[in-house]
């Protein structure tokens, strides 16, 4: 059964328009609080963080009002990253945590990320019957008087955030000595990433830590790792940090300015986690993970899976087979030793631990080779696009030509209207070629 209002990743859509506005975000609230209020005759709790949109002001109170009048107490933590929600999910044993953001999208879209009290996100099928409940008349689902839920600000929610990362690592765990340049995506880590890397005393260059509501990963974050990339350069820096606008993935690049995505850096801590022997059965990656990292852990005799794209579906999948590693291309990586869900700030930790023993960034990362792989994105309006014959043929056909020599992946993006096109071999006119064949018959049929 598909879902009507969540995607791979919450809900996430362009503000004031279809489920992104204040009347969608009360029934969200009133209906996720009749969910958790139903399993329990005493209140309960949910607590909400945010990133720095400026339509957070305006579906914030929504939300919050929703919550309140299906009888849930509702603590708001102001901007925190995904993770520092989720972990204050837990700590703080609330029945759900919200965060209200769109990730690495623009400004104009915002969305929701729901986490259960063990701090994982909402499996689809909790979310199926929150859905449910949505669809229902709203008169029945509202709380007695005397059972209305009461709202409190939590100031202290980065302060806890930090000391729950710091108490991951070794107590004289620190950053002296290293120069380490922070792109904040003007997002969610913009408070919390400078304060927690400078108590770790590293030499720290800050950008993309001023939001306005409007400049959230605009021109910055791991969207645009050139912007790390020439601030590395510029300072002679020993490595860059880039955040999305929820600080739940990381992109990073090395001393010489080289860039580092997800599958570079999930490949570098398997390596180290598997000497340390703190690598738990192997490492799970997507159907978007490049071929050359597949290619590497058979080399290290490291097991592999993939699952489907996005992060919760990596979560799943470690679960079930038990593993500790996992993550995405895109940065997304759990360290389920620590975290249940992908956390930008806390992979940064880790790695910055072993850069900080002498070894050079670039040394740490280099340690496969990437096969050659196009991404192309085509936003489109037919929700059926892929299901047209002369589009599967070109899908077919493009499958035939690389038989053997690569792969071609094509899929609907879970949380944007678009098209995904993946082509990766060794071949570039091979691979120019199948993105040609498939990205022509879908612009034909859009147009």
């Amino acid at each position: 059964m598909t879902k009507k209002y969540f995607g791979t990743d919450g809900i996430r859509g362009k503000v004031n328009s279809k489920n992104i506005n204040g009347e969608m975000f009360y029934k969200f609230g009133l209906s996720a609080g009749k969910y958790f209020t139903n399993l329990k005759k005493n209140k309960q709790t949910a607590i909400i963080a945010k990133d720095t949109r400026l339509s957070g002001y305006s579906l914030e109170p929504a939300l919050v009002s929703g919550l309140t009048s299906a009888g849930m107490h509702v603590y708001t933590l102001g901007p925190l990253p995904t993770n520092g929600l989720a972990m204050l999910t837990k700590s703080m044993k609330a029945n759900m945590g919200i965060m209200i953001t769109a990730s690495h999208n623009p400004y104009y879209d915002n969305g929701l990320k729901l986490f259960g009290p063990d701090g994982l996100k909402l499996s689809d099928k909790i979310e199926k019957r929150i859905e449910k409940i949505i669809d229902k008349p709203i008169e029945g689902q509202f709380a007695q008087s005397k059972m209305l839920g009461r709202v409190k600000r939590l100031e202290t929610a980065t302060d806890q955030y930090i000391k729950i990362l710091k108490n991951n690592f070794p107590k004289n765990f620190n950053l002296k000595g290293l120069k380490v340049v922070l792109d904040c995506a003007n997002g969610a880590g913009y408070k919390v990433g400078p304060k927690l890397l400078k108590s770790l005393g590293a030499n720290l260059i800050v950008i993309g830590n001023h939001p306005n509501g409007l400049n959230i990963n605009n021109k910055s974050g791991s969207t645009y790792p050139n912007i790390i990339k020439n601030a590395v350069i510029k300072n002679k820096a020993d490595i860059g940090i880039s955040l999305d606008g929820d600080a739940d993935r990381i992109i990073m690049c090395d001393e010489k300015g080289k860039i580092i995505d997800g599958d570079q850096i999930i490949a570098a801590l398997a390596l180290t986690w598997k000497r340390k022997k703190i690598l738990k059965g192997g490492v799970v990656g997507t159907l978007m993970s490049n071929y050359g990292l597949e290619k590497f852990f058979k080399l290290k005799k490291i097991k592999f899976v993939r699952a489907n794209v996005g992060d919760r579906y990596v979560k799943n999948l470690m679960l079930k087979n038990k593993y500790n590693l996992g993550g995405e291309q895109s940065g997304h990586i759990i360290l389920g030793k620590y975290a249940t869900t992908g956390d930008g700030l806390l992979v940064a930790l880790e790695v910055l631990q072993e850069i900080n023993k002498g070894v050079k960034a670039s040394s740490f990362f280099d340690i496969f080779k990437k096969t050659p792989q196009i991404l192309e994105n085509i936003t489109f309006r037919n929700n059926n696009i892929l299901n047209n014959l002369l589009v599967k043929k070109a899908i077919k056909t493009s499958n035939n030509l690389i038989k053997n020599h690569g792969r071609v992946l094509v899929r609907k993006s879970g949380t944007e209207p678009k098209i995904r096109i993946m082509v990766e071999t060794e071949n570039m006119k091979l691979l120019n070629n199948c993105i040609h064949i498939i990205k022509k018959e879908i612009t034909k049929i859009e147009t």
